[in-house]
């Protein structure tokens, strides 16, 4: 038949590409650097997300073409303060989210983070924010709560018999190592999820640090290998609908019914403490109907798991490196001269905090908005509605090396130079900025700083011999990233008192 004739398919080619690079020739962003073929079509930047290196090629681009980079026909990649202040601060909030927020509904509800336009999210914040504030982290209920949860991971620290412990999402109580070994786990993620669940639900937290239950429902959040599949859904939702079934076979649909099963109960119960989420969701019952205050609890448990869990694995691989010893000597020395220090009075706790979101941002990736109508300047460069622009952390933390001399070496001591400190500080975007910037900050804080303090106050930590510098590379999930060979192992000596 003629439509399946060569004639046929190579004129249908033609149009087809004619039709791209007339898009392409007219665009109104065709003056702004970056490859060609990403200006042509958005199947480059697709291809590096599917393979889940988006944020080591985007790092790239900005490389090659400085702070301003098209990555796609309709999506401009920006890696400056300017860009920053106007994408995600002005007018408060900055510019409303793209669909790609649809990806975290929880409960098929919207949530604080899912919600796409500035008022709905203002609205919601109003509700939330006092539980986040840094007054009500710091009261005592709730610190010593993530006090306990650090203290329980000490102990499983001193349990290995070798001193060897997987501090990445290892599952209950002994795991298999690379080399066949059985190694105890003392997963930070195991940590993380206590700590939220302790401030969402308290005295209805999980204990996953003690009880295999709560850790296998850890896990299937932690462990959550959805990438591709959820893409998909995302980039084409009419193809993902039609062939749900074929592509369960090789891309994980996301699944995490205990986790589900848990927030439901918790978020049911009614006697919770005076400082917890849900005591403030309650509050406001008339507001919210209690399908969207369990999912906003699931969102946060599992914000809380991933962000604070996967910074504090990557922050402590680089201090237990023979390279960073000096840095971890330094800080064991502040914590031993000062044990009864509070921990926001650290400094170079704070520093070394700060250097590991610096370095390895819990959200190292693009935060997607839209271009308002009448469209915008973004650092000198004019952008019509409805164009996708964005920055992301890992860029933002290097590009500039007259703010970050040396930007991949980890040294926690440039946070303690007075020259250029507010610069250094005002570009630190680990949770964001502007109005819509992480509501958990402050509670991320108190939990790494409470843990390192801990840590590092009774053990020297490095890598396990059967550790390699390449299974510590950041594998990119949706939103955060991981180690891409799926465990941590560190040894953990203790140091002689």
């Amino acid at each position: 038949m003629i439509v399946f004739s060569p004639a046929v398919a190579a004129a249908a080619a033609v149009l087809f590409l004619g039709y791209h690079l007339y898009r392409y020739l007219q665009s109104p962003l065709r003056k702004i650097p970056g490859p060609a073929l990403c200006g042509l079509t958005s199947l480059v930047l697709k291809w590096h997300e599917f393979q889940a290196k988006r944020t080591d090629f985007v790092h790239r681009l900005h490389l090659q073409y400085g702070p301003v980079v098209r990555i796609a026909p309709n999506e401009v990649s920006f890696a400056s303060w300017p860009a920053v202040k106007e994408i995600y601060c002005s007018g408060g909030s900055g510019y409303d989210k793209t669909e790609f927020y649809d990806l975290f509904k929880a409960y098929s509800r919207r949530t604080m983070f899912t919600m796409l336009n500035k008022a709905d999210h203002a609205k919601r914040k109003r509700v939330i924010a006092d539980r986040y504030a840094n007054s009500n982290i710091m009261k005592s209920a709730s610190l010593s709560g993530i006090q306990e949860r650090s203290n329980r991971f000490i102990q499983r620290c001193a349990s290995s018999a070798d001193g060897t412990q997987d501090v990445f999402v290892a599952l209950l109580a002994l795991k298999t190592d690379c080399s066949g070994t059985n190694r105890s786990s003392t997963a930070l993620h195991s940590y993380a999820c206590d700590c939220a669940t302790h401030h969402l639900f308290h005295p209805h937290g999980t204990n996953c640090l003690q009880d295999p239950k709560d850790e296998d429902m850890m896990h299937q959040v932690a462990a959550d290998d959805s990438l591709q599949n959820r893409l998909i859904s995302h980039w084409s939702p009419t193809l993902h609908r039609l062939l749900a079934r074929v592509l369960t076979m090789f891309a994980k649909p996301r699944e995490i019914p205990l986790a589900t099963a848990y927030v439901l109960d918790s978020s049911s119960r009614s006697d919770v403490a005076t400082f917890t989420l849900m005591s403030r969701l309650e509050e406001k019952h008339g507001e919210l109907e209690s399908i969207d205050m369990a999912a906003e609890c699931l969102d946060h448990m599992a914000a809380g798991i991933d962000t604070t869990g996967d910074g504090l694995c990557f922050l402590m691989w680089e201090l237990s490196q023979p390279r960073s010893l000096a840095f971890q000597q330094k800080l064991q020395r502040e914590l031993q001269s000062q044990p009864d220090v509070p921990f926001d009075k650290l400094s170079y706790l704070d520093a070394v905090v700060l250097e590991g979101l610096r370095c390895f941002p819990p959200i190292p990736m693009s935060l997607p908005r839209y271009v308002p109508e009448g469209g915008r300047e973004i650092d000198g460069v004019w952008l019509p509605e409805k164009t996708v622009v964005s920055c992301q952390a890992f860029t933002l933390h290097r590009l500039d090396q007259t703010l970050f001399p040396d930007p991949d070496k980890f040294n926690p001591d440039r946070w303690l130079e007075p020259e250029g400190d507010a610069d250094r500080r005002r570009m630190l975007f680990a949770f964001s900025n502007g109005g819509r910037g992480c509501v958990g900050k402050h509670l991320a804080i108190a939990e790494m700083k409470t843990l390192l303090r801990d840590v590092y106050s009774n053990f020297t930590t490095v890598p396990d011999a059967s550790m390699q510098d390449e299974s510590m590379a950041m594998s990119d999930q949706l939103i955060s990233s991981r180690p891409v060979g799926g465990q941590c192992l560190l040894k953990f000596d203790r140091i002689a008192k």
